[in-house]
């Protein structure tokens, strides 16, 4: 008989990856941490592999883990455009910025799975600095921006808390003194708090690469330049460090959707801001 996977597992498993630790899951949730946790095991025992790397400071993904995720996050999002969707046809067009970081995360699938479900609709994704995104908002052709807070063009109808991770270059020696960091080179909040994180923990470190473009920045940890903070779901599993002690804890980041205000009732856009909200 062939398995298969229970989508209220796969729920359960997104969250706990979302939040960062089992603990902070189950009370999003209103589970019981063992609850949670049981559910996991269920998880890892019907795809055959350990998922998490549990520890007191908090979980990381095992290879299995990371190579589920997207898989599971696709299944949850399909399903509630599925519920959603079903039975109405949405046409017009929907302007979206997204922070790169986002617009390389697996947010723009589910965008897509969403305009394959209504064919007479056109959506547009655009990645861009600031400045230009707010040019791009006042003209109207933007119609939602998900982006860091506060530099979203707009006041925000929601905003989501989401937790940085440390990702690893090869063969880079996370005790080194000082330890080589890969930064973004904008000036902003996501930046200062990871140094902030390193000064307050007593590491010494040097700036060994900055961009301000993430496909570099990835590139500068597959070639072993140093180490950087990096949404989880953009986190190689070649760079997942597993030694949770060895670096200090990251701050959450915070991210805020705007909406322009001419789009609202438009139910195109009301479909892509509920699929931007559960994604995220």
């Amino acid at each position: 008989m062939p398995r298969d996977l229970e989508i209220a597992l796969l729920r359960s498993y997104v969250a706990v990856v979302r939040a960062g630790s089992i603990s902070r899951a189950a009370t999003a949730l209103g589970h019981t941490q063992p609850a949670l946790s049981q559910q996991v095991r269920r998880l890892e025992r019907a795809v055959g592999h350990p998922l998490l790397h549990r520890s007191p400071s908090g979980i990381s993904l095992t290879r299995a883990g990371e190579e589920l995720l997207p898989y599971a996050e696709r299944i949850l999002s399909l399903s509630a455009q599925a519920l959603a969707e079903t039975g109405r046809a949405l046409t017009g067009r929907c302007g979206i910025g997204l922070l790169e970081d986002l617009a390389a995360s697996r947010l723009p699938q589910a965008l897509a799975d969403l305009a394959r479900l209504h064919p007479g609709a056109t959506l547009e994704v655009l990645s861009m600095s600031d400045a230009a995104m707010r040019e791009a908002y006042d003209a109207g052709r933007v119609q939602l921006v998900l982006n860091e807070m506060p530099t979203i063009p707009g006041p925000p109808r929601w905003t989501v808390r989401q937790p940085l991770a440390w990702a690893v270059g090869q063969g880079v020696d996370v005790s080194a003194d000082p330890l080589p960091v890969v930064l973004f080179s904008n000036a902003c909040a996501w930046r200062t708090s990871v140094l902030r994180a390193l000064r307050d923990a007593g590491r010494p470190w040097r700036v060994a690469f900055e961009s301000n473009s993430l496909v570099a920045v990835l590139a500068a940890l597959r070639a072993g330049l140093g180490v950087a903070a990096l949404m989880p779901m953009n986190l190689e599993p070649a760079m997942v460090c597993h030694d949770t002690g060895a670096l200090p804890p990251l701050p959450d980041v915070e991210f805020g959707l705007a909406r322009h205000p001419r789009s609202e009732g438009d139910p195109l856009v009301d479909a892509v801001e509920a699929a931007l909200r559960r994604m995220i």
